[in-house]
């Protein structure tokens, strides 16, 4: 069998095992220190936020926003329905209520869905997490005046997005906070990890504080407060400091490829692939696409057995077990996209070849089995 293709495995670059020697070499691998430090600037320079905090994941990135801003017990927050589980969980962590919001044609948060709810609900929402999916923007600056007008904090959940710009904007940048990851699968990986950002620098000095178990600033441990172990180990953050310098290279790699699945499958009717909303630039961090007809569960089984990884898009939250009798904002848009779509590998190591032949097991299966 050929060597396994995946869906979006690490990357790294030149420097990252330089930089986790030199942490070895100081002996400080414990949670913070110096690479903590350069990785929270690294980001502030990149993306332009004000305000960098690295913790150990997204999720408690979030989780941390939603803390700080004072979200609690019955408390409504919007999110988005077409997402991974670890945007919304934090509400639950909070037990605060998700209402989801569904998709438009652009495949992320409808603007359209989010201010009707607001224009009509009876009880006013406390804060919109909005994910930028796919390493796509979503129709951001809309939705932060969406928020503005009916005074709601803003979360964007760019995880996947870490790359993208929006009016030459980042995403992760707009909204009362940012979160992004550093997942093994992302764009850029610490292995585990993310990053909290804002332009509020009193809001990030408390998450801080909340990151490290909430320990008040003397000798001995007092604790007025309970806190969380977020932190970010210094060994990660070298990978980080690492993988930042070669950031560029990979957005752009992420989009050679999506433009090599465009030039090899342009001529298959029943194919659409994720837009791009115009005055935005996304990383393509995956190549999604979805069928008209096939089935995708059929491909992605035609595609395992040439040992490819492929998965299909997220099931929406609000169709979820876990979260059946929560309100949901919906036109059946995202329900649709989870049943006709499809994940392909995106990884930055593939050549133009390996695209080739990715797209020709999706052509020699179209229709040959069950259809939508």
């Amino acid at each position: 069998m050929s060597k396994k293709i995946f869906l979006s495995p690490p990357h790294m670059g030149k420097n990252e095992l330089k930089y986790i020697k030199k942490v070895f070499e100081s002996n400080y691998i414990a949670p913070l220190g110096e690479y903590v430090d350069k990785f929270e600037e690294s980001i502030v320079n990149y993306t332009g936020a004000k305000y960098a905090l690295a913790v150990n994941s997204g999720t408690s990135a979030i989780h941390l926003a939603l803390r700080v801003l004072g979200i609690k017990e019955g408390d409504d927050v919007l999110v988005s329905t077409f997402t991974f589980i670890g945007s919304v969980a934090p509400v639950l962590y909070q037990r605060a209520n998700p209402i989801f919001i569904d998709s438009d044609e652009s495949w992320q948060l409808s603007p359209k869905l989010l201010k009707e709810y607001l224009q009509n609900c009876k009880k006013k929402p406390k804060a919109l997490i909005v994910t930028h999916l796919y390493g796509m923007s979503t129709d951001i600056e809309q939705i932060a005046d969406i928020c503005k007008e009916f005074d709601i904090y803003l979360i964007e959940d760019a995880a996947e997005s870490l790359g993208a710009t929006y009016d030459g904007k980042h995403t992760g940048t707009f909204g009362d906070f940012g979160i992004y990851s550093f997942n093994g699968n992302k764009i850029l990986t610490t292995s585990g990890g993310g990053m909290l950002v804002s332009n509020n620098q009193e809001w990030i000095e408390k998450a801080r504080f909340l990151s490290t178990q909430a320990k008040e600033p003397y000798l001995y441990y007092e604790h007025k407060e309970y806190g969380y172990n977020y932190r970010m180990s210094n060994v990660l953050a070298a990978i980080g400091i690492g993988q930042m310098e070669v950031l560029k290279k990979r957005v752009n790699k992420k989009r050679k490829i999506f433009s090599w699945y465009e030039k090899f499958l342009k001529d298959i009717e029943e194919i659409d692939f994720m837009p791009e909303l115009e005055n935005s630039r996304g990383t393509r961090w995956l190549t999604t696409l979805t069928f008209d007809k096939t089935n995708p569960i059929d491909i992605i089984n035609a595609l395992q057995k040439h040992n490819i990884e492929s998965r299909p898009l997220w099931k929406p939250m609000h169709i979820q077990p876990l979260f059946l009798g929560y309100k949901a904002v919906t036109d059946k848009t995202s329900a649709s996209l989870f049943k006709k779509g499809i994940c392909l590998p995106s990884g930055t190591r593939l050549k133009k070849e390996d695209i080739k032949k990715i797209c020709d097991v999706i052509k020699d299966n179209l229709s040959q089995g069950n259809t939508i």
